[in-house]
């Protein structure tokens, strides 16, 4: 099981999404979970088509209701923490320690050591461009969430406008944070 939390705007559902199509693309069996509750900004469920066409098994919520901005947690999910065998589950969770909070409905459904959960890391993004932004988000969603933060996701970019000098600030960054927490 891996999830991924962050900021808003930080891009976790875009690597959600490319996760879910990459690891497809390699012969995994994917099944991904739409949790963000918070921000219908970009959500996974709006690459769902896409998603179910290389395989992948999305969870969202049921007819009309896949787009409305109501905190629907479908009970599926909590299957979807003790995956079959060579499944890997991906769970989309809503922005900082807000969306966080769905997750702390499942803690006491999963182990620790029973699952990943990166945080993003987005340098370009208010509250997470400086190392102590990005350890003070960690803070917020392990507190909301209860479960712990296992390793870190560099996403820094500005969209059209990203240079390699804007990836290079986000990899500086994020590597102070590793530094401090010892965090892949």
């Amino acid at each position: 099981v891996i999830a991924i939390v962050g900021n808003y705007g930080s891009g976790k559902t875009e690597l959600a999404v490319n996760l879910a199509l990459q690891l497809a693309g390699s012969g995994h069996r994917i099944q991904i979970a739409d949790l963000d509750l918070v921000n219908p900004y970009f959500r996974c469920r709006e690459a769902a088509d896409l998603m179910a066409a290389h395989g992948i098994r999305v969870v969202v919520p049921p007819g009309s209701q896949v787009f409305a901005d109501l905190p629907i947690i479908l009970p599926e999910i909590r299957g979807m923490l003790h995956p079959p065998e060579g499944v890997v589950t991906i769970l989309d969770v809503g922005g900082d320690d807000v969306g966080a909070r769905a997750l702390a409905s499942f803690r006491t459904s999963i182990a620790d050591g029973d699952y990943e959960l990166w945080q993003v890391i987005n340098a370009k993004r208010p509250f997470t461009d400086t190392v102590e932004g990005c350890l003070a988000m960690r803070r917020a969603v392990e507190s909301a969430s209860r479960w712990t933060v296992t390793g870190l996701l560099v996403n820094s970019h500005l969209i059209d406008e990203t240079t390699v000098e804007t990836v290079m600030d986000g990899w500086r960054l994020a590597d102070a944070v590793r530094a401090r927490t010892g965090l892949p």
